[in-house]
């Protein structure tokens, strides 16, 4: 009940913001994003992680830190995520996190890139009571995947999957449920069909498609896929190109969610990827105090006046209002 009556206030003071067109909090975030950790096995090319392109430090997610948010948190959160940058199942106490998270009545929810499920973790994944697992699989052979997951391997991906499939039936779990995820690009995009039947033929739980967000794209860009419905960006009558979307001056995730990174900086969104707009620090301030701080107060006024002067909204789909 607790949780349920947070969610009210929070879909209440945004509500009302939309109303007063000034920023109204109540309530503490329904999902918040935790890092486990900035590294990352592969070198994708629209990743900062990927391109190890961070300015700001990087490192594991600490146990005990972790355990003190979730402390903080669990009576008024919902879900938990556990992804930011990087590919989580690096941290060594990933799976101990997840346990922890999940006995304490959180949904949880994490993103890989598959290359860690060797027999023992596919099996501690699935004892963990993690319950959503999704898997980037941007190919269905190995010459198309590598062309965005760079450095990985398609086959190692597609084993791990298995073994996981494999260990719920053998543990007699539901959970997790895996998702693989096909992030669109030109590259892949004719594989789509041969994508939905890999995945039938694995046994996994369910399939996405998903649009790629593309920094360098006003000129163009090679990732940008042929297929309109799975691009983010048009070509313009000049040659140029841009977002499809008109930005709208209000966002949904600046009341009801928020990221953490593995360090303790509380970041508004995922798209902050190098955690630029920091809303304060969990090493020396608390959670309740960031979130109804100065800081987030002036975020969230600016995204009323005009979310296309913030330079992570205007890459964004959040709040936007599709053209026809």
């Amino acid at each position: 009940m607790r949780r349920l009556w947070n969610l009210a206030k929070v879909l209440a003071s945004y509500g009302l913001t939309r109303l007063l067109r000034r920023p109204v909090q109540w309530g503490l975030p329904v999902t918040v994003s935790i890092e486990p950790t900035t590294a990352c096995n592969l070198r994708c090319p629209e990743c900062p992680s990927g391109l190890r392109a961070f300015t700001r430090p990087t490192g594991n997610l600490r146990a005990d830190f972790f355990r003190q948010l979730v402390d903080d948190l669990h009576k008024d959160l919902i879900f938990l995520i556990f992804y930011f940058q990087g590919e989580p199942f690096i941290n060594p106490r990933f799976l101990d996190m997840v346990r922890y998270a999940r006995d304490r009545g959180l949904y949880t929810i994490t993103s890989s890139n598959g290359h860690f499920f060797d027999d023992n973790t596919a099996r501690r994944t699935v004892e963990s009571g993690l319950h959503r697992l999704i898997i980037s699989v941007d190919g269905t052979t190995q010459e198309v995947y590598e062309q965005y997951r760079v450095g990985g391997r398609l086959e190692q991906v597609l084993e791990g999957a298995r073994r996981l499939v494999y260990w719920k039936k053998k543990l007699g779990k539901k959970h997790p449920r895996i998702v693989f995820q096909m992030l669109v690009v030109r590259p892949n995009e004719h594989q789509i069909g041969d994508f939905r039947r890999l995945a039938r033929s694995i046994g996994v739980d369910e399939v996405r498609l998903k649009t790629a967000q593309v920094y360098d794209y006003a000129r163009g860009n090679p990732l940008i896929p042929t297929l309109d419905r799975f691009a983010r960006y048009r070509q313009n009558a000049d040659g140029s190109w841009s977002v499809k979307n008109a930005l709208a001056n209000h966002c949904w995730k600046l009341w009801h969610a928020c990221v953490i990174t593995w360090d303790g900086m509380v970041v508004p969104c995922c798209f902050d990827k190098d955690a630029r707009h920091r809303m304060g620090d969990l090493k020396t301030t608390s959670f309740r105090t960031l979130w109804q701080g100065e800081a987030y107060r002036n975020f969230r006024q600016a995204i009323l006046q005009g979310r296309d002067k913030i330079d992570i909204c205007t890459n964004c789909t959040e709040g936007c209002r599709v053209w026809a």
